[in-house]
């Protein structure tokens, strides 16, 4: 790979890190609304879009947002297909996080070309768990989604808490406080990513369990029904912040990540 087109993918990632934080502070603001009793707006990517779609030069912002998910597409796929060192499940890893960039390319370019990014991620999530659970052996398959979007948010958050993402990060050029400060994003994003996945990963497994896709929740549905618990609507504000966080992360990233 010559040294331009290395620097030229550098900078794409770096793009698709800033859309990610964008989207991931609309989120969590419109969950903190949720948590104080505005229904108004979705708190997932769908809704982030929505939101943006309805402001001033939302079109254009839409725009930018899908050019830096294309650039996140080329530069994940680019390290899937050219990384070497790598081991074969971090470069399938790899691969199957550039196809979900490019869908999410798609689904924002939809939106900013008017024609919407079709249902909001809650209707998709039952109807995927619908179509799943009336296949031979979908109970099966469905609860073994669940068992694996769980495991994963719990992976997440264990890592969140050892800070094994400041491996991906050139800590180096950071000054003492500036690292404090990443450190605190990564661990309060990412633990509330990682404990969202968690929760919409046992809704899952509820589904598949008791035959039910109206039990499977995308993650407004699931911020929802954090509200709903004891801890009521303080908890969501938690996992709100922490998705706040997370979006903070994401420019960090998009700064210090190594690539």
């Amino acid at each position: 790979m010559s040294p331009g087109t290395r620097k030229f993918l550098r900078g794409a990632g770096r793009a698709g890190f800033a859309a990610r934080g964008v989207v991931y502070l609309l989120i969590g603001y419109l969950a903190v609304r949720i948590a104080f009793g505005h229904s108004g707006g979705e708190a997932d990517r769908q809704g982030a879009l929505r939101h943006i779609a309805g402001e001033p030069f939302g079109t254009e912002a839409l725009w930018l947002l899908a050019a830096g998910f294309a650039g996140m597409t080329l530069w994940r796929g680019a390290a899937a297909l050219t990384g070497k060192g790598q081991k074969k499940g971090a470069r399938v890893a790899g691969a199957a996080r550039a196809a979900f960039y490019a869908f999410v390319c798609w689904g924002t370019a939809l939106y900013a070309a008017g024609a919407g990014g079709g249902s909001g991620g809650d209707s998709s999530s039952r109807d995927w768990t619908a179509r799943a659970l009336a296949l031979p052996g979908g109970q099966f398959v469905v609860g073994a989604a669940g068992v694996g979007l769980g495991s994963a948010g719990v992976v997440i958050v264990v890592k969140a808490f050892r800070r094994t993402f400041l491996k991906k990060l050139d800590t180096a050029t950071m000054s003492p406080r500036t690292r404090t400060v990443v450190t605190a994003l990564g661990v309060g994003g990412n633990a509330a990513r990682g404990a969202v996945y968690a929760a919409a990963g046992f809704f899952v497994l509820v589904a598949a369990i008791r035959f039910d896709p109206g039990r499977a929740k995308g993650m407004d549905d699931t911020l929802r029904a954090l509200a709903r618990t004891p801890a009521g609507p303080w908890l969501l504000v938690t996992v709100a912040v922490g998705l706040l966080l997370f979006g903070g992360f994401s420019f960090a990233s998009a700064r210090y990540r190594r690539t």
